[in-house]
């Protein structure tokens, strides 16, 4: 019994081990909430749309002018000068000159780069919300996981009390000759059995709250299995479809990547047109040395036709078209696989409904059995092994019950995930919706660098 002792000492260590004398109940949606404010899978999808959203910013600039300033100056000597009286050093006092490019005209394939880079920004957009479904969707699975495993660990720890008193009676009944050395054995081969499974549960036990401080960010603390969906659970497989082909965002992102890709597409049949640049500089002071400091200005027109340029051109039309048809095909293979996952999340939901009410009957039913089945072994009408078996499929029952309980939980917030509506917003939740933009909206204003200076 001792070694007992420490195996129930250590299962507690773990089950209350990360809760405060004094614990504050966290619900579920105080620990989504949690994820989405500080997870990094979150964070960094956020970061990898203003990063995408500066390629607006580089493909617009293929439109507007590059102006800079230069400035030399300088002297020159000579050394063993081989005339007398010759000026052996000489000081350039400095020229100073502004250039300017920008392109007039290049058959609109800087339109189409920024369509294109309007698009990336778009998917990337859409890649984020999927991110957030995503650790929403782990989050829940984690929480119920731990509830899950908590109950089971507290189911076994029972279970294997009830076989602990099964062998003192079992080796009581020996002692006054009422039974055999064989229903001792049998009740501590149960017993055995029942302290591997629950060994078993606090490791899973912990597998899950480490699960949990991975997506929510700390330990869990006095969890609890109320949530209230009110009327964001879709009521029928059809609507679920539905939803998810306007709201899923991997089927929204795989809409942009068409965009990007048909974006592509012109960009490259637009590099076989001409391309009509103007160049123009100034040169402000020592443009004729100091007895002559006047200014020169030009402006030049160039204009330029691609004739052959090794295959290049064509290979890059034939591989953007190529690109554009598989972005079309990918997008039908996402519908596909949401779709998928809605019929697969909505039937998980109705089996684990049905395994529920079936589990509970079961429980029901399997707990007067036990009772019944004891009192009749006390009586002589029925055996220590009846007694064991009617325990193991009473326990049996009750983890039935304890998993579809926790299946369904996440089953429902699998269909949520699969229709397009697991999100902070459709979820109320107290936080700032993480959105980029404000930052887009920077990125698309191009004299963003000349007021930087005037600042």
């Amino acid at each position: 019994m001792g070694y007992l002792g420490a195996v129930r000492a250590g299962a507690l260590a773990v089950v209350f081990g990360c809760v405060p004398a004094i614990a504050h109940a966290e619900t579920l949606t105080e620990a989504l909430a949690s994820a989405y404010t500080n997870n990094p899978t979150i964070m960094s999808a956020l970061l990898d749309v203003q990063s995408t959203a500066e390629g607006i910013a580089l493909a617009k600039s293929g439109k507007l002018p590059t102006i800079g300033v230069s400035a030399t100056s300088g002297a020159t000597w000579q050394v063993g000068n081989p005339n007398p009286g010759a000026e052996a050093f000489d000081v350039n006092w400095g020229q100073v000159s502004a250039s300017y490019n920008q392109t007039l005209f290049d058959n609109f394939q800087t339109d189409a780069q920024i369509e294109q880079a309007r698009a990336l920004t778009e998917l990337s957009k859409y890649s984020l919300r999927n991110q957030e479904q995503n650790v929403l969707l782990s989050v829940v699975q984690a929480y119920y996981s731990v509830i899950r495993d908590t109950q089971l660990v507290q189911l076994r720890a029972d279970n294997m009390s009830f076989f602990d008193a099964q062998v003192s009676s079992a080796n009581d009944r020996l002692r006054l000759g009422e039974g055999t050395k064989i229903d001792v054995s049998q009740a501590s081969t149960r017993q055995a059995a029942a302290i591997a499974s629950y060994q078993s549960a606090i490791a899973s036990l912990q597998t899950s709250q480490a699960s949990y401080e991975r997506w929510v960010g700390h330990k869990p603390r006095n969890l609890s299995s109320d949530y209230s969906f009110g009327k964001t659970l879709p009521t029928s497989i059809d609507s679920a479809i539905a939803s998810a082909d306007d709201r899923h965002p991997a089927l929204l992102s795989a809409r942009a990547a068409i965009r990007v890709a048909q974006a592509g597409s012109d960009a490259a049949s637009a590099a076989f047109g001409p391309k009509l640049n103007m160049i123009g500089s100034i040169c402000a002071i020592g443009c004729f040395g100091i007895e002559n400091p006047g200014a020169t200005a030009s402006v030049n027109f160039q204009l330029s036709i691609p004739i052959y340029a090794g295959g290049a051109l064509g290979a890059s039309i034939r591989r953007a078209n190529i690109e554009q048809i598989k972005s079309e095909v990918d997008a039908l293979s996402a519908r596909d696989q949401i779709r998928e996952s809605v019929i697969s999340a909505w039937s998980s939901l109705q089996n684990s409904s049905a395994q529920i009410e079936s589990a509970q009957s079961a429980v029901e039913s399997g707990q007067l059995v036990v009772d019944g089945t004891v009192q009749e072994r006390d009586v002589g009408q029925k055996t220590t092994l009846d007694v064991l078996n009617a325990q193991a499929e009473l326990t049996s029952a009750r983890e039935g019950l304890i998993q579809a309980r926790a299946s369904r939980m996440i089953a429902a917030f699998a269909l949520l995930a699969a229709s397009g509506r697991l999100s902070a917003e459709d979820l109320r939740l107290n936080v700032e919706v993480h959105s980029a933009d404000g930052y887009i909206a920077k990125v698309e204003d191009v004299w963003q660098e000349l007021r930087a200076l005037d600042e």
